[in-house]
């Protein structure tokens, strides 16, 4: 077995160099790229910003940001960690769940928003404009969109828990046009 390192140097600058354990180290002169191939078939690319990205051979992806954000991609979802501590999840379908490191979440579909609160605060607006609010305490605050308080219930009734508010209706009511 060969202990050396193998060097090639090209006429435009780059270089490759073959180790030992049969890594391939390939230096891009004009991108001022490194090209790392391993025998196992991960590829990690570094860019003379400092970002690294790292393709791993079931076809993932990482992304690692000289602020430390890291962007993880796979199968259609992606994730991405920031150094803060949020945590953005985008699902194949383009969902979106956002956990902030204040304890907050955000979920964005095509149909709405909702922001939860830690303390139990759920703030949902709606595709149609309206926007609905449900305290811990049970009461819910709902709004059309306009602005204009269309429900403000102390507790929920049996009644108003079982159906739909009348923003969902409407909301439901418009999608079901498209």
């Amino acid at each position: 077995m060969n202990k050396k390192t193998t060097v090639i140097r090209f006429s435009n600058g780059d270089v490759k160099k073959v180790k030992p354990d049969q890594r391939v180290i390939y230096y891009h002169a004009n991108a001022q790229m490194t090209r790392t191939t391993s025998p196992d078939g991960l590829e990690v690319v570094q860019f003379p910003n400092k970002r690294t990205e790292k393709f791993y051979p079931d076809g993932s992806k990482e992304i690692v940001f000289p602020d430390g954000t890291v962007k993880h991609l796979k199968d259609g979802q992606e994730e991405t960690l920031f150094p803060d501590g949020t945590i953005v999840r985008v699902e194949r379908n383009g969902d979106k769940t956002i956990v902030l490191s204040n304890g907050q979440k955000e979920i964005h579909t095509a149909q709405f928003r909702r922001r939860e609160y830690p303390d139990g605060t759920i703030k949902t607006v709606y595709c149609s404009g309206c926007q609905e609010t449900k305290y811990i305490s049970g009461r819910v605050k709902v709004k059309d969109e306009a602005g204009n308080i269309i429900l403000d219930e102390k507790q929920m009734s049996p009644q108003h828990a079982a159906s739909p508010g009348k923003c969902q209706l409407q909301f439901f009511a418009k999608t079901d046009k498209n």
